[in-house]
């Protein structure tokens, strides 16, 4: 019953824009790092979309996959949504090859943040809700 409460999509889904929030941090003080390193191109984290397009609901005359026993289908074909990072070739603007604009990765960095702490704020918020049901019927 646990376990069930736990995997529930609402917690996977918020777990996942977590680790992604992460990420995107992670990338994006990357290419502050690097404003100035001659060439260098600057990375992007996608997920958002990869997540709508998992959320879709499936388009008429599809089959779904369907896994009738654990080694039937690989854990791959699932498809959930995980971060991709993709470094973004074009749009040089610099003569020194570099791509990195500091005004739009930090506006980008302030973004991030305001995402990750929604997010963080709505887990927060779920697992109070299961605490508060799990301790509701308990005596003092």
């Amino acid at each position: 019953m646990l376990e069930q409460v736990v995997n529930s999509s609402n917690f996977d889904y918020l777990q996942r824009g977590l680790q992604a929030a992460t990420l995107r941090h992670e990338v994006i003080s990357n290419n502050i790092a690097n404003v100035n390193t001659p060439r260098f191109k600057k990375s992007n984290v996608i997920f958002e979309e990869l997540l709508a397009r998992e959320l879709e609901p499936e388009q008429e005359g599809t089959a779904e996959i369907v896994r009738t026993h654990d080694r039937h289908l690989p854990v791959l074909f699932q498809g959930k949504a995980s971060p991709v990072i993709q470094e973004e070739r074009a749009d040089t603007m610099r003569v020194d090859g570099n791509n990195v604009d500091i005004d739009a990765e930090m506006a980008g960095l302030a973004k991030n943040q305001l995402y990750y702490n929604a997010l963080a704020t709505q887990l927060r918020g779920y697992v109070r809700r299961l605490k508060d049901a799990i301790t509701s019927g308990q005596s003092s």
